[in-house]
């Protein structure tokens, strides 16, 4: 099969169409697996929005259990230096 005498259209389709065949050849999912890989997906995207949820939340706490700290510090220095 000679590429010179077609259009860029008709290449395109040629391409996609061997894609296709050759796709084929591979067994496709059955529906029932492929909706146990986007389950599974998707519980990957919640992990990773639950792991993020949480470094989130312990990064601030962690912020204000030093503000918290640095307070407390310049309280006590203030008691103790202003009697």
């Amino acid at each position: 099969m000679s590429l010179d005498n077609l259009t860029k259209d008709e290449i395109l389709d040629t391409v996609k169409e061997a894609i296709k065949d050759a796709v084929a050849e591979i067994a496709p999912l059955s529906a029932e697996e492929t909706r146990w890989v986007r389950m599974a997906i998707e519980n990957e995207a919640n992990r990773a929005k639950y792991r993020k949820a949480i470094i989130e939340k312990t990064l601030g706490g962690l912020a204000w259990s030093v503000l918290g700290a640095v307070g407390i510090y310049f309280l006590d220095m203030l008691k103790t230096h202003w009697k």
